[in-house]
Parts: C-alpha cells; sequence; structure tokens
C-alpha cells in the first residue's frame, strides 16, 4: 500500500468527527446530508490516490474489502429480518444475563454480526416495558464484539489471520481465558446497572416483565439462508464467488419470507444503506492512515515491544478504525520487528505477541460505534425500533470508559503484561 501525505489523514480525521460531533450538534442537519459528507471526504481521498499518486491499486483492494464487508453486513441483516422470534415477559435481570450470554456463545458460530443481526430484536421486546440505553451499548459489548472471540468465524480480523495461516482452532485453544473474564466481567457489571434499572422500574412494569415466558419462531426457512451465508465465509476462489453466494442468499430470503415477519420485524432498509454510505466514506478515508500504520509501526513499537504493546496498540486503533485491516496492519509489524518468515514461524517463536493482536482487535473493537461492523447497525435497529441510543461521544464517555475499560485493563493486568 503506498504512503499518502500525513495531510492526507485529515480527511478520515474529519469524518470521525462529524461522526461524533454532528449528531449531538445539529442532528437533524446530519441525517439529511451525512451521505454528502461521507462521501464527499471518501471523494477527496480517492481522488488523489487516482490522480495524484497514481495507486489504483489501492483502491482497488480496499473496494473488494468494502464489497466483502457490505455483502457479508448486508446479507445477515436481510435474512435475520426473516426471522421473528416472539418474547413475552421475563425480562428480568437474571434472564437478561443468561440471554446475552447465549448471544455470545452464538456470536462464535454465526459471527458477530450474524448474532447481532438476528438477536437485537428479540432483545428489545423482551426490555420494551423498559429498554434503556445500556440495553444497547452491552448487547454490543458482548454479543456484536467481545463474544466471537473463540473461532475464525466469530469476528472478521480472526478470519483474516484464518486466511493468514493461522489454525482454525489455535485462537479457541488460547482465547478462551481471556473471553471467560472479559465475558464474565461485562455480565456482572450489566447485571449491576440492569438491577438498579429494574427496581426503578414501575411496579406495573416489573409484573409484566415476570409475566410467564411466550417464545415464538418465524421464518425457519431463513435457517437454511443463514448457513448458507455462513458456509460462504469460507469460500475463497472464484473471486466474488462468496459475495455472489451471500447476495443470493439474501434476495433468497427477502423474496421468500412472508410480510407478516417483515411487519412483525418493522424491517426496512434504512438501516442497510446507512451503515453502506458511512462505511464507504470510512473504508476510503482510511487508507492513508492505514498505509502510514503499515510503515511506520515497526518504528513505534521499538526493537523489541512486549505483548502489552501489540495489545493496546492493536485494541486503540481498532476502536476508531475498523478493526480487521487493523489486525493485518499489525501483523505485518510484528513479522517485521521479529523477522519472522511467515505465520507458521510467529506462532512458534511469539505466540503471545500473536495472541496480544488478536484479542485487542477483537477486544477493542466494542469501544466505539466504527470500531466493528455490527456496532453502528444495532444502533441503527434500535434508533427503527423506538430506543433512544447514545450518541458516539456519549457511547465512549458514559459507557466505554466506565465499563469496558476496565475489564480491557483487567485482561492486560491477567494475561499481557508482562
Amino acid at each position: 500500500m503506498m504512503e499518502a501525505p500525513p495531510i492526507l489523514i485529515l480527511p478520515f480525521a474529519l469524518l470521525l468527527g462529524a461522526m461524533a460531533l454532528c449528531p449531538i450538534i445539529a442532528p437533524h442537519w446530519w441525517e439529511k446530508h451525512y451521505p454528502k459528507i461521507a462521501l464527499g471526504l471518501g471523494a477527496v481521498t480517492a481522488g488523489y490516490y487516482l490522480l495524484g499518486l497514481h495507486d489504483a491499486a489501492s483502491l482497488a483492494h480496499t473496494a473488494h474489502e468494502y464489497f466483502s464487508f457490505i455483502a457479508l453486513v448486508g446479507s445477515l441483516f436481510v435474512v435475520s429480518g426473516g426471522i421473528h422470534i416472539g418474547v413475552k415477559g421475563q425480562a428480568t435481570p437474571w434472564t437478561n444475563v443468561v440471554f446475552l450470554f447465549i448471544g455470545a456463545v452464538a456470536a462464535n458460530v454465526l459471527g458477530t454480526t450474524g448474532a447481532a443481526m438476528l438477536l437485537i430484536r428479540p432483545w428489545i421486546r423482551m426490555n420494551r416495558y423498559r429498554v434503556a440505553a445500556h440495553h444497547i451499548v452491552f448487547f454490543i459489548f458482548i454479543v456484536a464484539n467481545l463474544g466471537g472471540c473463540l473461532t475464525p468465524i466469530g469476528d472478521p480480523p480472526l478470519f483474516l489471520g484464518y486466511l493468514q495461516g493461522v489454525p482454525f482452532w489455535w485462537v479457541a485453544q488460547h482465547c478462551w481465558p481471556m473471553w471467560t473474564v472479559a465475558i464474565g466481567a461485562l455480565l456482572a457489571l450489566f447485571y449491576v446497572v440492569d438491577k438498579i434499572n429494574f427496581a426503578r422500574a414501575p411496579r406495573t412494569v416489573r409484573e409484566k416483565e415476570t409475566a410467564p415466558e411466550t417464545w415464538k419462531f418465524e421464518g425457519r426457512t431463513n435457517l437454511f439462508f443463514l448457513a448458507v451465508i455462513v458456509g460462504a465465509v469460507f469460500v475463497e476462489k472464484p473471486v466474488f464467488l462468496r459475495e455472489a453466494l451471500m447476495l443470493a442468499a439474501a434476495a433468497g430470503s427477502y423474496f421468500t419470507t412472508k410480510k407478516s415477519v417483515h411487519a412483525a420485524n418493522g424491517f426496512n432498509f434504512h438501516p442497510a444503506i446507512e451503515v453502506a454510505v458511512l462505511f464507504a466514506g470510512i473504508f476510503t478515508t482510511m487508507i492513508p492512515a492505514l498505509a502510514w500504520l503499515n510503515h511506520h509501526a515497526g518504528t513505534l513499537l521499538g526493537p523489541n515491544p512486549s505483548p502489552g504493546i501489540f495489545y493496546f496498540g492493536t485494541g486503540t486503533l481498532s476502536a476508531v478504525l475498523d478493526n480487521a485491516p487493523t489486525y493485518l496492519g499489525f501483523l505485518s509489524a510484528l513479522a517485521g520487528v521479529t523477522g519472522a518468515p511467515d505465520t507458521a514461524a510467529l506462532l512458534a517463536g511469539h505466540a503471545a505477541h500473536l495472541l496480544a493482536i488478536s484479542v485487542g482487535s477483537v477486544f477493542f473493537g466494542a469501544a466505539t460505534y466504527i470500531g466493528n461492523g455490527p456496532n453502528f447497525m444495532v444502533k441503527s435497529i434500535a434508533e427503527q425500533s423506538g430506543v433512544r441510543t447514545p450518541s458516539f461521544v456519549a457511547f465512549a464517555w458514559k459507557f466505554s470508559l466506565p465499563f469496558l475499560v476496565p475489564v480491557l485493563v483487567l485482561v492486560w493486568f491477567l494475561f499481557f503484561r508482562s
């Protein structure tokens, strides 16, 4: 990837700033004009790479990654929108903890995107009498991010590692202690917060939420389309066959699902369109930032960096960049610092550093709405359902800093500080 002048990182910074501040300062203006901002800043970067650097290869590579990303996220969004899980009552704090734990486990089979898209709507319905911001944020923390740390299917960075030669079960064998500590700590924190919320709810609400449960599952045929999408993740050749299978599954799901199921879910394409537009700008404007990282990571890390440096380095950038390319950037930096010729050599001599990169990219992706693909989509679906979600800044200030960051530091202290 060709390195651009540092000034070209400015469009990426401006886009992040706009996403953080505009929904607070001018929400209606942002809702109307965000496509112009995201695509306009992306066009500035793309224009310089084409006309200034004559580097069409970097743009083509990013376009392919973006198309793969949208095909996966979009197809899972459509298929999950054809599944209606009916729930009634029993949204007590303990029941919510069990639900989130099931979601964390499911994320390793369906991917964080698949699990999040499948479960966010029933999660909101379960808590409809008292749903609050913490329900959405902890769902993002646990189901849409940290939960998927045990398999390459779970989160995009780990899948990229699998394609680079990391054995499929290496992740589960080495990440389960960090997964157990982090998920356990977050569930405990959620229980305390939700217990307080439940106690403050009016008595009539508490009585409704402790009524006998009634579960209903509609749209079972979409489980087949979901399996097609998950299976397509492992298709590498020919080029674009993977994405074609995903899009075909989405089309099959959309046209075979009963309208009553879509209506029950309040299904429409607005969340998917919003994510597609914003991430088109993010993927394009972050090209110079990733190129700078690839060229300078070795210098920044020093000659003999500890696993903790890689954990916090990969993690911090995964919070503001998409965590999948950040994973690859630090994997490349690790190979450069250690002189390892391939992934097998890294596994043999620097497994702790590779583990730090893997955990950091997945865990820190939960820190902001743009750290991982499903985060922003969960926010959008929640807002479509009438739930007030925290702004970009409030998400980080009111939830990530007091709840997520202490858990991330605990993981570092237990596993990566030496």
